[in-house]
C-alpha cells in the first residue's frame, strides 16, 4: 500500500506540475521508498526532516519543471518548503518541572488523537522540547497539550530564524581492520561484532534511511547511521592506517 502511494504522489507531482509530500515516515518506510525502482517514480524525490540527522523524514516528489524554473540542480529545504513546523514545549515553571524523557513527550502527543505520522523527530534538551509536526495539526497541539505527565507546558511556534538545532556530537576516534559496517559498529557501540551482526542481519541497521542486512557493507565517509533501539551516527572520515595495518577512523556519534 505504501508503495503504491508513494507512486501515486509521484505521478501527482508530475502531472500537475506541483511538489506533493509524504506524511513523516519512520525508518522502514523510508526504506520502502529507497529501494523503489526508478523507472516507477515520475520525479525526483528528497528527504527531510527538520535537521542534518533527523530520523523521521517527509518526501518531497519535485517535479523537472520546478529545478528548471529556479534554475538549479538541487533545491534548499525552504525552497521545497515541507509542510511542518516547528513547536518549542516549555514548562510553565521550570523549578517545579520533571525531567521528562522522549517517551513522555511522544506520549502526551499521541494521547491527543494525533496520528504518529504527522509527528516527526522530538528533541529533548535543556528541560525543553522541539517537536517537529504537520502543519495540519501543529494549531491543534498548540491549542490542547497543556501537560506533560504532571508538567504543565506552553508550546511555541519556532520561526526559521530562531531555529538552530545542531545536533549534539560525541566524537569518536579509534581504528578497524577495514571499512565495514560491522567493524563501525563495534566502535561506536563499544560492543563486539558478533553481537551487532545480529542486528544488522536483523533488520535493525539502516544507513541513510536505507536497510541494510550485509555485515561486509562499506558506508562512504558522511553517511548516516542509525541502530533501531541504540541511537544512530555518522561516518566522518578514514585516516591512515597505522603501524599494525588498521585504519584510523572518526565517527560522530549523535547524543
Amino acid at each position: 500500500m505504501l508503495e503504491r502511494r508513494l507512486v501515486e504522489l509521484s505521478r501527482t507531482a508530475y502531472q500537475r506540475d506541483i511538489i506533493t509530500y509524504t506524511d513523516f515516515m519512520n525508518l522502514n518506510e523510508q526504506n520502502i521508498l529507497h529501494t523503489l525502482p526508478k523507472d516507477q517514480l515520475y520525479t525526483r524525490v528528497v528527504s527531510f526532516g527538520g535537521y542534518e540527522m533527523a530520523e523521521r523524514q517527509m518526501a518531497a516528489f519535485i517535479p523537472d519543471a520546478l529545478y528548471l524554473r529556479y534554475g538549479k540542480k538541487e533545491l534548499l529545504p525552504e525552497e521545497i518548503d515541507y509542510p511542518f513546523i516547528t513547536l518549542r514545549i516549555s514548562p510553565l515553571n521550570r523549578k517545579f518541572a520533571e525531567e521528562l524523557t522522549h517517551r513522555d513527550y511522544l506520549g502526551a502527543i499521541l494521547n491527543l488523537g494525533i496520528e504518529r505520522s504527522k509527528t516527526g523527530d522530538i528533541l529533548v534538551r535543556d528541560r525543553e522540547a522541539l517537536l517537529f509536526v504537520h502543519a495540519d495539526v501543529a494549531a491543534y497541539i498548540q491549542d490542547t497539550l497543556c501537560r506533560v505527565r504532571h508538567t504543565s507546558v506552553s508550546l511555541s511556534e519556532i520561526t526559521d530564524a530562531e531555529f538552530d538545532c545542531q545536533p549534539d556530537y560525541e566524537e569518536i576516534r579509534g581504528t578497524v581492520a577495514s571499512i565495514r559496517l560491522d567493524a563501525l559498529l563495534a566502535l561506536a557501540f563499544s560492543s563486539s561484532r558478533t553481537r551487532l551482526t545480529g542486528l544488522i542481519e536483523g533488520a535493525k541497521v539502516f544507513v541513510n534511511g536505507k536497510l541494510i542486512t550485509s555485515n561486509g557493507y562499506q558506508p562512504a565517509e558522511g553517511d548516516i547511521i542509525s541502530v533501531r533501539g541504540m541511537g544512530k551516527f555518522r561516518f566522518e572520515s578514514a585516516g591512515q592506517k597505522t603501524r599494525k595495518n588498521r585504519i584510523s577512523v572518526v565517527i560522530q556519534k549523535y547524543i
